[in-house]
């Protein structure tokens, strides 16, 4: 999400998403939160489609009435929608709400057809979530050659995992 500050003619970037750590269904996504306290009278919230703004049609058409009252500009890029402060156009709104409603029922598909992907793939053997990607012993040797200051980017290349990774293990001892 972008939002334009008129007054310095510049984009603050806010967040590309919500918080990857919050849950997806929760509305209550504090990036989001403070995107939309940081929004002012004459700003515009560039997001670029529905779905990144809000889980449902609900949540949606609450968000843009919220910031549209606050006088912001909201613009959605890839549905090529904007909701002005002043505009009550029930047209718009009514292809914002079927949109938001059509975005919902494509998530929920997308999650259906994930789990029933999953399930298959635990059948077959093949799914293995949360599996580490080191032995005990290579991991222990891990820990050994970083206390003896061997570089986490020479380790993380040695063992075929990721630095993310090495700080993990390191942080797991």
């Amino acid at each position: 999400m972008w939002v334009t500050d008129p007054a310095f003619r510049d984009m603050t970037y806010l967040t590309r998403q919500a918080s990857t750590c919050e849950v997806r269904g929760d509305t209550n996504r504090a990036e989001l939160q403070r995107a939309i306290a940081y929004c002012r009278n004459g700003d515009a919230l560039v997001v670029h489609s529905l779905d990144r703004l809000a889980r449902n049609a609900e949540d949606l058409l609450r968000i843009v009435r919220e910031l549209t009252a606050k006088r912001v500009t909201v613009e959605f890029v890839k549905n090529n929608m904007t909701f002005q402060p002043e505009q009550k156009d029930s047209m718009s709104m009514l292809m914002l709400t079927m949109l938001g409603g059509f975005a919902a029922f494509e998530r929920d598909l997308i999650r259906e057809r994930q789990a029933k992907g999953i399930a298959l793939a635990k059948l077959r053997g093949v799914y293995k979530v949360g599996q580490p990607k080191l032995t005990p012993a290579q991991a222990h040797d891990l820990r050994e050659r970083a206390a003896k200051g061997e570089p986490r980017v020479h380790l993380a290349r040695h063992f075929g995992i990721s630095r993310q990774a090495v700080y993990d293990y390191l942080k797991a001892a």
